[in-house]
This record gives C-alpha cells, sequence and structure tokens, in this order.
C-alpha cells in the first residue's frame, strides 16, 4: 500500500483505525527535521484504506523538543474523536510525554516526565504506550524511574492531563513483582490490564502482571529461561479468554518463545473496530457464535446477521452509547472484552 522514504518516517510501528474508516499510526523517526541523531523524531500519520498517506505531525520541530520525541507503540482514539500517545523521550530535559492530537494533527502535550538521572522522578519516566481503561481514563507504563531503583511505572491520567502514578516496580533483591517493562499493558474482559516486565520476578528474566486500575498488582508468572526470558511486545487477549506473548530470548533453542496463559477468563467476543458513529459497520468475533438470537450495544438492539460460526456482521444501531457488546448465543451471553466507543 505505502513506502516510507524517511521524510514522512522511518520504522513505521502500528495502526489503529478510526471510527470513520481511515487508519493512523507513528513511525519511531523520521520525518522533516533532522534531530534525534540526525535519523528525525518520528511522525503521526494518516493512511486511507486505499494507500494514500498524509503526514500530520512531526516530532522535535521546534527548538528543545518540547513535544516529546520517538514513538514506539500506537495511538488510542478516546472518547472525544482525539488521539492519545506518548513519547519515549525528548529535550535532555525530557523524559517522554503523553500528548494528545487531532485528527487535523494539532498536538496538544498533556504531561512531561522527567529524565531518570533528575531528582525526585517518582512518577516514572520514558512511558512506551497507552491504553483507554473502562472508566474513560488512559492507563500506561514507563519503562525507568519511579519509586523502587530505577525499575518503571504504571499511571493513569485522565483525557484532561490529570496524572497519577498508580504503581512503582522493584528492582532490589527480594522483589519478585518484575522491572523495567518494555511495551505497554492491554485491558482484559475483567476490566483489569495485564502486561510484562522484561526484568525481574522470581528468576530476574521477567513476567506476566495483572494490576487491578486501583494499582494492585499480582504478579501471575515468573520467567526461567526454560519458558522464554525477556518478554516483549504486547500481550494478546484471545476470544478463549486466554492470553498470548511472546519472548525475546529463552526456550528450547534460546531464540525466544511464544507463550499462552489462562488466568481463569471466560470466553468473550471482540468487535473490529472498537469505535464507531451510528451506522458503522462493526465485526464481531468470537467462537460458537451459530444460532445467536441477540446482538446490543451497551443495551441497544442491533440488526445482525451470523456469517459463520465465529463471525458476525452488525451496524451500530441508533440510540446506541459507550459500553460493552453482548452477544447471546445458545451457550449464553458472550461480552466484549473491552467497551465499545460510540463516536459523536
Amino acid at each position: 500500500m505505502y513506502n516510507f522514504d524517511g521524510e514522512d518516517g522511518r520504522q513505521f510501528k502500528y495502526l489503529v483505525q478510526a471510527s470513520g474508516g481511515n487508519f493512523y499510526g507513528t513511525t519511531t523517526n523520521g520525518g522533516n527535521v533532522t534531530q534525534c541523531d540526525g535519523f528525525g523524531c518520528g511522525t503521526v500519520f494518516k493512511i486511507t484504506p486505499n494507500g494514500t498517506l498524509t503526514p500530520i505531525y512531526d516530532f522535535c520541530s521546534q527548538t528543545g523538543c518540547p513535544d516529546g520525541a520517538i514513538l514506539f507503540d500506537s495511538l488510542v482514539q478516546g472518547p472525544n474523536g482525539e488521539y492519545y500517545g506518548a513519547t519515549w523521550g525528548g529535550d535532555l530535559a525530557n523524559g517522554g510525554t503523553v500528548f494528545t492530537i487531532t485528527p487535523e494533527g494539532t498536538l496538544a502535550t498533556l504531561y512531561s516526565f522527567c529524565v531518570v538521572n533528575y531528582p525526585f522522578c517518582n512518577d516514572g519516566s520514558n512511558p512506551i504506550a497507552l491504553v483507554l481503561g473502562g472508566d474513560g481514563n488512559f492507563y500506561g507504563a514507563t519503562a525507568s524511574g519511579g519509586l523502587n531503583s530505577n525499575a518503571g511505572t504504571v499511571f493513569k491520567i485522565t483525557p484532561g492531563g490529570a496524572f497519577t502514578r498508580i504503581y512503582s516496580f522493584c528492582a532490589q533483591v527480594g522483589c519478585t513483582d518484575g522491572s523495567t517493562p518494555r511495551d505497554g499493558m492491554i485491558l482484559g474482559s475483567d476490566g483489569n490490564f495485564y502486561g510484562t516486565t522484561y526484568y525481574g520476578g522470581a528468576n530476574g528474566e521477567g513476567t506476566v502482571y495483572q494490576i487491578t486500575p486501583a494499582g494492585v498488582l499480582t504478579t501471575l508468572h515468573s520467567f526461567d529461561g526454560t519458558d522464554g526470558n525477556y518478554p516483549i511486545s504486547l500481550l494478546f487477549q484471545a476470544t478463549n479468554g486466554t492470553f498470548y506473548g511472546t519472548t525475546n530470548s529463552g526456550g528450547s533453542s534460546g531464540d525466544g518463545t511464544i507463550f499462552s496463559l489462562s488466568v481463569g477468563l471466560g470466553p468473550c467476543v471482540e468487535t473490529a473496530p472498537i469505535s464507531g458513529k451510528v451506522g458503522t459497520k462493526v465485526i464481531i468475533l468470537g467462537n460458537k457464535l451459530k444460532g445467536t438470537t441477540n446482538v446490543t450495544f451497551n443495551g441497544t438492539a442491533a440488526t445482525f446477521k451470523v456469517v459463520h460460526g465465529t463471525e458476525i456482521t452488525t451496524i451500530v444501531p441508533g440510540g446506541a452509547t459507550t459500553g460493552p457488546v453482548r452477544v447471546t448465543t445458545p451457550s449464553g451471553v458472550l461480552t466484549s472484552n473491552v467497551n465499545f466507543l460510540v463516536m459523536p
């Protein structure tokens, strides 16, 4: 569809589908500026389904990089239709930012982190990614900073920029909760967040963790090398309720593993996209969907068609509001893993 040339971005990361059908994405480097060691500091772009790309923002476009630089993950669309994201760094006095950007490219910095060698960097430094919680706030992890040996944090930030650190990882002897997250978290179907740490845990080789919106953390697994070590990249929750992920190394050949982790969550459904206006076509993915008798968007009934046992097509009905999508099947009611955002 499209070949990047550096000026429009370099090291493309992920796409997110907008409620209007277009896609928005980020690049780690590239752009029209020559800062960040001459490689450019990253971009935000829009691309249509037929491959027409429009750069909408170049990071570090001002002296001192007050808007942050270097993006390691995708944007997240908020309830107001704007996009939210995190930059890894920026100016020498900047340990990264949380920002919001309009579909047209107007950017506002919501929060600036300090660098790790700056005193009292308790809120964390070097944020990786954001995820929208069920309460309408955003949650994320930082790779460094915090209260305990520079091991990283988990934070909450409102759409308006009110910041709260909810957990500090620990890299000290005797700490088993992991340290140094290298990717963000996902929202599980139970309303809690799930993620990985690159180091730490019982064996020092990384963990999988669960954390509640209130900041109560539970270590679910500590890697020991035989099952992989140093997990990296986002977890994925399948519609059977199980989580899947990858490790950077370890395993029988030492070259990494793909793992699954069950925490007892039941089956769910997933919508594509996860947001849209009234009238938007939505695909619902799941298992054992044949015989479905009802589909609702936060309680509002929708017309639908069962394509086969793992797919339903539907349309966001008039009067629908943001909330869970529920599918009534012969074996019970399945709920979407995340709330569907009904856009204005």
